[in-house]
């Protein structure tokens, strides 16, 4: 079992138009703190970050943000958290995230969070890490990252097996159930339609 001291979260520095998107983030950054799970994310005071870092720091819990230089102005980087590390290039602020975490947790955001989800399961794949990455399917947002993902695997891109390399679930608190289990589950669940 991996033990989670820290968890890195992406997600957007929009808010995104569900106000469940930003529900979920305020308790991911809740159960964090109550779990005494140290927040690494890419250090925004805005948008689903700024939620999610706001809810851990307002619970008692620790947050590390990690921005670049040229983001510190447009994505307002956050003062209020325990450290902000203003790093030189979004290189480094990938890697640095990385190193500080013992898990992934992906919520709903844009090219930069897609960027993100990418590269951490390519490099499980790679079998440069072996730390678990959970997607939160917040209201169905990542189905069509999963169909996606079929359709790699359907038309030879991508081998059948990689879906174990991260798993999608519904709810922070299955998330949580998840990172908890010993071993490498990996799950995949499909929202009820409303």
């Amino acid at each position: 079992m991996t033990l989670i001291r820290s968890l890195c979260v992406y997600c957007g520095s929009a808010r995104g138009r569900s106000p469940r998107y930003v529900a979920a983030a305020r308790e991911l950054g809740e159960a964090m703190a109550e779990r005494r799970i140290r927040l690494v994310y890419g250090g925004a005071r805005i948008g689903m970050m700024g939620e999610v870092a706001d809810a851990v720091m307002k619970n008692g819990g620790q947050v590390i943000g990690v921005i670049p230089e040229h983001l510190q102005t447009s994505e307002v980087g956050h003062s209020g958290i325990t450290e902000l590390k203003v790093v030189e290039s979004m290189h480094v602020r990938k890697k640095l995230m990385f190193d500080l975490s013992d898990g992934f947790a992906v919520l709903p955001g844009g090219y930069g969070t897609l960027d993100e989800l990418f590269e951490i399961i390519t490099w499980r794949m790679l079998k440069l890490h072996d730390k678990p990455v959970v997607v939160l399917n917040i209201d169905g947002y990542w189905n069509a990252f999963e169909a996606l993902i079929d359709q790699l695997i359907a038309e030879g891109f991508a081998r059948p097996d990689s879906r174990q390399f991260f798993s999608v679930v519904n709810s922070v608190g299955r998330m949580f159930d998840l990172l908890e289990q010993p071993g490498d589950i990996q799950v995949t669940e499909h929202p009820e339609r409303i």
